[in-house]
């Protein structure tokens, strides 16, 4: 059973068609890069899985159930998180903080609710350790490494129970060692079952941890392929254009 199916998905804005007769399947604990050129329909197409936009036409099976979505709330109710490039993190919170923004757990003193930062503070800290980051629950996000800041993206999924997580350009401006601590965190999820859309430039990077690479040109998808039986040589030459189809 597939996690994720989009039979025939297109995107119209206007006259501008940003996706044309898109298909594709995800299952559950496989990593898809999504690649292409700027304008190729990547945003687009994650943002209709994430319920951003509605597709002018297509359908949308969640676990082989056609579905839905007019908002993101819809998308995350059906197990879909999206972590976005500049992660919507509060940089004067704390790592645990953040992980519960909007869904902070409380206790009762008499009449009042307060924070409940003790165990907001433990549980933030059992989601690091799953996913084998030293990103510590008490630690200011304005002080962490971009490596960091992802591990409490990547978290704040995990505390939904997400089946689904749409990454946006994770190993962006950062570091090789903050790099290499992403990509880990991406296998992370992979190991607990979890289906990833990996949208990225870096070509290492996705050929490291993606089980299979889609490409989109123009709005369509041109290439849809194994890891094992392509090279960059090859996704490179999709993505230009030098290669029609693959």
């Amino acid at each position: 059973m597939s996690a994720l199916r989009l039979e025939g998905v297109s995107k119209h804005f206007g006259a501008i068609h940003a996706l044309n007769d898109v298909s594709m399947a995800l299952a559950p604990g496989e990593v898809v890069g999504l690649m292409g050129d700027n304008g190729a329909g990547k945003s687009t197409l994650v943002k209709i899985i994430a319920g951003n936009y509605h597709p002018t036409h297509g359908k949308i099976f969640i676990k082989e159930r056609e579905t839905t979505f007019h908002k993101p709330v819809e998308a995350r109710q059906h197990g879909i998180e999206i972590v976005y490039q500049d992660l919507a993190l509060c940089d004067n919170l704390s790592a645990a903080v953040n992980v519960f923004l909007g869904r902070e757990l409380t206790r009762s003193i008499g009449p009042l609710k307060i924070l409940d930062y003790s165990a907001m503070n433990a549980a933030a800290a059992r989601l690091f350790k799953e996913l084998r980051s030293e990103t510590r629950p008490k630690d200011f996000v304005r002080s962490m490494s971009g490596g960091q800041r992802q591990a409490v993206a990547i978290a704040r999924t995990r505390l939904s129970a997400a089946d689904i997580v749409l990454m946006d350009e994770p190993t962006a401006a950062i570091s090789v060692r903050q790099v290499a601590e992403v990509l880990n965190l991406i296998r992370e999820l992979k190991k607990h079952g979890i289906a990833v859309i990996l949208i990225s430039h870096r070509m290492p990077d996705v050929f490291a941890v993606a089980d299979r690479i889609i490409v989109l040109r123009r709005g369509t998808k041109v290439a849809d392929k194994q890891v094992s039986t392509t090279s960059p040589q090859e996704i490179t030459g999709l993505i230009t254009g030098a290669i029609e189809h693959a």
